[in-house]
């Protein structure tokens, strides 16, 4: 589709924030380009845990992970590991990290995130009826999976901090463990039950139904590889085959938002997590729901057709290969809890945007009120990528409430 000259508002990124926010603004009557290299849909908003994480305000730095830091750094097998090749380059991105880490910091940050998530699942409601896509989730809840009493132990202060949020969550004993997922073997473990969770069956046809609904809605599509540059009255982006100016872009480009903002005049410190999955084909679901068993630090999620084995943190940048070894430790967990599994039928690495404080950037540049941010959900993009797009339609049709986000404002980072 050739793109015009001219549009209202570009959006340069077309994951789940990014088709999120595009229809959100074509429902709203409003022009819309989304301008993306790749298939729309097909980064990380196909690959995560299929999960609509309205509980997770505990920040990713906090202070029980940093007093684990070093041991799980120097163990290549843990849920946290670090290419250490990259160390150089993440060596600025992990000291904020550390000081986001320390309490004062980690309370303010799940506070901010608490906001965002008690709007998540309403926003997810309207949008699940503008895109019509209520057959592919599931309002079943999601199991979190302590196996060590001493891993329960330590996570009483996020089961605390959640219970001052209001957030529902129910401490189950091994044997409603066993009720909710009768299929797991009989570990003993207890567990921690977020009722409210929904999951998603099949990403990405998740991903195609919302950019069906929004093209039905007039948004079109370029794909393309877009630098901006702000000028009077608009911003232009140039591109291999593109050449457009937009009274509005919006920045929903994921991991690959930091050098966009830069063009934008703004030094955000978004670092990349590398996230793995495997999936294995499944006659009928091994689980009816979400697991994660946290001392392996990833979910498995039941999809259509399929068992999705997703998670972990790699800090490592965008240019490396995927890490076999990664892959591995997702295949060894996975099977000590279905050792009958076959061969897994695919195998992906995807990045996920990562700030230091696990808070998304959203609200207008420093440089100009034309370039609108939406970036840097980490592990929250398929939750609060309906909420973002509302915030972002609301501040470009100045309705916005800058106070409001001020927790997520690009200059909270200083210069």
């Amino acid at each position: 589709m050739a793109a015009p000259e001219t549009v209202e508002v570009a959006i340069v990124g077309a994951g789940i924030v990014g088709l999120a926010t595009a229809l959100r603004l074509a429902a709203e009557g409003r022009e819309v380009l989304l301008i993306d290299p790749n298939e729309p849909g097909s980064g990380a908003s196909f690959g995560n845990a299929g999960t609509l994480a309205e509980y997770a305000c505990m920040p990713v730095g906090n202070p029980a992970l940093l007093r684990a830091l070093p041991k799980l750094l120097l163990d290549p097998d843990s849920p946290f590991a670090l290419r250490w090749p990259a160390l150089l380059q993440l060596a600025p991105w992990l000291v904020q990290f550390v000081r986001q880490s320390l309490p004062t910091a980690t309370r303010a940050n799940a506070l901010a995130l608490a906001g965002l998530l008690a709007e998540a699942l309403p926003a997810w409601e309207e949008m699940v009826k503008e895109a019509d896509v209520a057959d592919l989730l599931r309002r079943n809840g999601c199991l979190y999976l302590y196996r060590r009493e001493s891993d329960f132990a330590k996570a009483a202060g996020g089961r605390a901090l959640r219970a001052g949020f209001g957030v529902h969550q129910e401490v189950l004993t091994p044997g409603e463990v066993a009720a909710l997922e009768p299929s797991l073997p009989p570990t003993g473990a207890r567990g921690l039950y977020f009722p409210d969770s929904m999951n998603v069956t099949d990403p990405k046809t998740l991903m195609r139904r919302l950019l069906d609904a929004g093209t039905a809605r007039g948004v079109s599509v370029a794909q393309a590889v877009a630098r901006l540059r702000v000028e009077a009255g608009g911003v232009r982006l140039n591109g291999s085959g593109i050449r457009i100016k937009a009274n509005t872009v919006v920045v929903a480009a994921g991991a690959q938002s930091r050098a966009l903002a830069m063009q934008a005049g703004d030094r955000i410190p978004l670092e990349t997590e590398r996230g793995y999955h495997l999936e294995f084909p499944t006659k009928a679901p091994l689980l009816n729901r979400p697991v994660c068993p946290v001392d392996l630090g990833f979910y498995m999620t039941p999809m259509t057709g399929r068992l999705r084995v997703a998670g972990t943190v790699e800090l490592g940048g965008l240019a490396a290969p995927a890490n076999p070894r990664r892959l591995a430790l997702l295949d060894r967990g996975v099977r000590q809890f279905f050792p009958q599994l076959g061969r897994p039928s695919s195998e992906w690495l995807g990045f996920r945007p990562s700030l230091p404080d696990s808070r998304p950037v959203i609200g207008p540049s420093r440089g100009s009120p034309k370039v609108i941010y939406a970036f840097g959900h980490g592990h929250l993009g398929l939750t609060l990528a309906p909420i973002t797009a509302r915030l972002v339609a609301d501040l470009i049709a100045g309705r916005g409430d800058r106070d409001r986000l001020a927790p997520f404002a690009a200059d909270r980072f200083g210069a």
